[in-house]
């Protein structure tokens, strides 16, 4: 099974260089005290424990992404996306760097492998944008509102943080449905481009 990430911003009208924190920012977007809001990420920050990542909200550094998103579009054009994808996210969650910050983003890149003078280079110019736009619009046209949100085989959904075992359900039934039982045996017929092979009968 092939994962492939695409790009979804949740905030796309966030500046950069944001001077409020994570639950500040939670504090004023839904109308709750500051201490509600650091309640409200613990739940997140233990599932994220429990799967073995590290998430530091209290100093995490607030950013508009699209760059960031074009910097993972410019990785798939080179076949490093899954690995830059996964540099941003720990960049963001775990170490509490500005993803938002050109300089930033090309040292990230320069850690998978990417070109760093060619990352500059894009990153100074448009380039990647118009992808980036071509996946929110697919978003949008699926109804997709929030993340997390997977997308398999363009038929199953799953919203939110789910469950491993809600997850692998999922899975299996997308297997299951895809097999293919085979209801003739090896006397039939077998036919292909060059022609039509009947088998002798002993």
């Amino acid at each position: 099974m092939e994962v492939t990430y695409r790009c979804y911003e949740l905030d796309p009208n966030k500046e950069r260089g944001i001077d409020l924190n994570m639950y500040e920012s939670l504090s004023k977007k839904y109308g709750m005290s500051i201490a509600q809001a650091k309640a409200s990420t613990q739940n997140i920050v233990q599932m994220a424990k429990e799967s073995g990542l590290e998430y530091n909200f209290d100093t995490l550094i607030l950013t508009n992404t699209f760059d960031a998103h074009r910097l993972a579009m410019f990785a798939k054009s080179h076949g490093l996306m899954a690995e830059m994808t996964e540099r941003l996210l720990r960049a963001y969650f775990t170490d509490s760097k500005d993803i938002g910050d050109h300089e930033t983003l090309v040292d990230l890149a320069g850690e998978v492998g990417l070109n760093r003078e060619a990352v500059e280079k894009m990153l100074a110019s448009n380039e990647m944008a118009e992808e980036v736009r071509a996946d929110e619009s697919t978003a949008q046209q699926y109804g997709i509102t929030g993340v997390p949100f997977f997308l398999i085989n363009k038929k199953y959904a799953i919203t939110g943080a789910q469950s491993t075992e809600t997850i692998v359900q999922t899975l299996k039934k997308v297997i299951a449905e895809s097999e293919i039982t085979i209801l003739n045996n090896d006397d039939g017929m077998i036919c292909d481009d060059d022609g039509c092979e009947i088998p002798k009968k002993n």
